[in-house]
Parts: structure tokens; C-alpha cells; sequence
């Protein structure tokens, strides 16, 4: 787990609201406090969609960003900054498997509970914090690292600058 300090605010709110970047992220929870506090579960409903609307979503049966992204952006706009936002991403598991990949099968799919980026902003500062649950004890760190490799590589790559607290 680690702490990012997102320098530029602004840059990264534009990035996150008005560009793709994140959609394909699942939305786990989101809550933004402005002149009344709203909140996203980010529970999926099966019962919602056709059969045919359900098949175009494919195996990932969840909220994902781009579902919700333009209800935040709603919310948010206007001349004041929201007073407080918090946001849970999930890395979907199609590249949740592409990751462990990586680690040499020292883990399987299913012994990953998910890998997670919480976003928060509060006071004027905006922090990105990466978290892992795993569904089996282990002491090995390797998957953690590799997690927040890739949250900062994910940062760096979209010129998003942060400093590691």
C-alpha cells in the first residue's frame, strides 16, 4: 500500500471526469460531499439490463466508471470545489490475471480479492492510496509491489504528476 500527493489538482479532476482514462475501472464506492452528500454503492444490478445488453457487457458484471462518469461530472461542475470526494476503483479481473501474470504464478486469480486505487479529495489536496486483499494468508509482499508499480506506472504514463508520501 502507498500514499500518492497528486500535484496538480485540477489537471488530474479533467482527467478523471471529462477523459476515458479511468472507465474501465470498477466502481466500488463513491461518495461526494458538496451542499448534500451523494453516494454510489457501485453495486451492479443484473435485473436492470436485457439479456442482450447484459452479453455486450461481457464476463465483468459490475459498475464501472464509465457507467457513473458522467453523473460525477454533473455533480461536481460549477465554480466551487466539491468539499469532500472519495472513490473506490477496482482493477477489473481480466487485468487483475494480466498482472499475476507477471509474478510468475506465485498467486492465482482466485486467491485475489481485488486490487484497489482510493481516490480522495479533501481540503484542496487529492491523495491516490493502492490496497490488495488477498483471500489466503500470506507474508509475501510481491503482489503489493507489483500493484503499486503499476498504479504509479498507470500515473506516469498519462503525465499525472504525484509524489510518494
Amino acid at each position: 500500500m502507498i500514499s500518492l500527493k497528486i500535484e496538480e489538482v485540477k489537471a488530474f479532476m479533467a482527467m478523471l471526469l471529462t477523459n476515458t482514462l479511468f472507465d474501465e475501472l470498477i466502481l466500488r464506492e463513491m461518495d461526494i460531499q458538496t451542499f448534500t452528500n451523494f453516494n454510489v454503492s457501485g453495486q451492479f444490478h443484473e435485473n436492470f439490463f436485457t439479456k442482450e445488453e447484459l452479453e455486450e457487457r461481457g464476463s465483468e458484471k459490475a459498475v464501472l466508471w464509465g457507467d457513473i462518469r458522467g453523473i460525477a461530472f454533473s455533480i461536481i461542475r460549477g465554480q466551487k470545489s466539491p468539499l469532500m470526494m472519495k472513490i473506490v476503483f477496482q482493477l477489473p479481473s481480466n487485468q487483475t490475471a494480466r498482472l499475476l501474470e507477471g509474478l510468475g504464478g506465485k498467486l492465482r486469480a482466485e486467491d485475489v480479492g481485488g486490487l484497489y486505487m482510493n481516490i480522495r479529495f479533501e481540503k484542496n489536496e487529492l491523495h491516490i492510496i493502492t490496497g490488495t486483499a488477498i483471500k489466503t494468508f500470506t507474508l509475501d509482499k510481491t503482489l503489493d509491489i507489483e500493484w503499486d508499480g503499476w498504479v504509479k506506472k498507470f500515473l506516469s504514463k498519462q503525465g499525472i504528476i504525484f509524489e510518494e508520501e
